[in-house]
């Protein structure tokens, strides 16, 4: 279909195709087995100037927006979903830091997050504090013009890998989820320490560890925003950028998934005739064709929103994550069922897919919490529109 993309972004994307193609596949087998963070694709990516897509050009970037992140993730993840989350999450990080940070802030991280030189990640996530963000516990106390950093993240995406981290915590544990405070947190700083790697079943490129605070003291100036903003620094950067991100990722691994069935089923044969040609393969693969294909349209959509400005996207943002991930999961599991036995062995690639798939559909906010954030804009602008 034609997707109506500038110039630049069919270059970023045939760029991304080509190093998907050419450089992921080759090492995403070896680095979901063994666990490895993609360094040598991100260093390729900065090579060719993708890294910085959606930073601003006054700070190093290509200023092309989240579609750019959108097109870019959704090429690596035909290929492998853990190294697609590896770049991913570093634009969902610098995020909070484009939209809330101060100009010292912006040229302080801006420029070397452009480059490669530094990848970011995000934490809010807790032991108790996962959908329902607001149970969040991790204090920050003011100490004169420092903050004393003390609590424990978990499930962190590039933890461990990144050198700049944008963390929430509590200011005034009296008032609980209302002091919430964007802090960043560079990586070298005494008192904030790693767990150990996290052993996943999917998404295994990517790496996923504990950010551990104990007495660890930043100065002032390295809040983002103001003390109260964590929130909305939290939900904004999950609209613009998360959401978007995961939903490319998702619907990137659909797209390799039914690339890989619909392959195949031209090249296996029973009966004497290709598989491709049995109605109930053909149905399987009509039916997740669609799909991708309406997921691909709702969230170029709401890429081109978000760059366009519009603030008002959370339903929509929710939405694309809820079509992206539901498309993955149904794409990765007929997949393996269109390969038969061989789709449930690690020398063929839909395995990994499948495996890949389903955290798509529980991280940013689960599935199920997003279609009650659907339908929560959806009575909000019922009753907007009745008042």
């Amino acid at each position: 279909m034609d997707y109506l993309l500038t110039e630049s972004q069919e270059q970023m994307r045939s760029t991304a195709h080509r190093i998907a193609e050419d450089n992921v596949k080759a090492v995403r087998a070896e680095y979901d087995e063994k666990g490895t963070f993609p360094w040598d694709i991100i260093r390729k990516l900065a090579e060719e100037e993708l890294y910085g897509s959606f930073i601003p050009r006054e700070y190093g970037g290509s200023g092309e927006g989240i579609f750019s992140v959108a097109l870019i993730t959704e090429q690596l993840a035909r290929a492998c979903g853990g190294v697609a989350l590896a770049y991913s999450v570093n634009a969902f990080a610098t995020t909070p830091i484009i939209l809330f940070g101060n100009e010292e802030q912006k040229r302080k991280y801006l420029p070397d997050i452009a480059s490669a030189n530094k990848i970011a990640a995000f934490s809010i996530t807790e032991k108790d504090a996962g959908s329902d963000a607001s149970a969040v516990k991790a204090t920050a106390i003011k100490d004169g013009d420092h903050y004393v950093l003390n609590g424990r993240k978990q499930w962190i995406i590039n933890a461990g890998e990144a050198d700049v981290y944008v963390v929430i915590f509590i200011v005034d544990p009296q008032r609980g989820a209302r002091s919430a405070t964007a802090f960043i947190v560079d990586k070298d700083t005494p008192g904030f320490t790693f767990g150990p790697k996290d052993n996943k079943m999917g998404i295994r490129a990517s790496t996923t560890r504990d950010l551990i605070f104990e007495n660890c003291r930043i100065h002032e100036n390295q809040m983002l925003g103001k003390v109260g903003q964590g929130f909305r620094v939290a939900m904004r950067s999950f609209d613009f950028a998360s959401r978007p991100g995961m939903s490319a990722q998702a619907l990137g691994i659909a797209q390799g998934a039914l690339d890989e069935a619909v392959a195949y089923s031209q090249q296996r044969v029973q009966f004497d005739k290709k598989i491709s040609s049995f109605q109930a393969i053909q149905v399987m693969l009509a039916d997740n064709a669609g799909r991708v294909e309406a997921a691909r349209l709702l969230l170029y959509h709401l890429c081109r929103l978000i760059d366009k400005g519009e603030q008002k996207v959370t339903k929509l943002a929710s939405m694309s994550k809820v079509l992206c991930s539901d498309a993955a999961m149904s794409a990765t599991t007929d997949a393996v069922q269109i390969f038969g036995g061989y789709g449930y062995m690690k020398e063929f690639p839909v395995e990994k897919m499948m495996r890949d798939a389903k955290i798509t559909q529980i991280y940013d906010g689960t599935n199920q919490i997003q279609r009650f954030v659907i339908a929560t804009e959806l009575t909000k602008e019922y009753a907007r529109k009745s008042s």
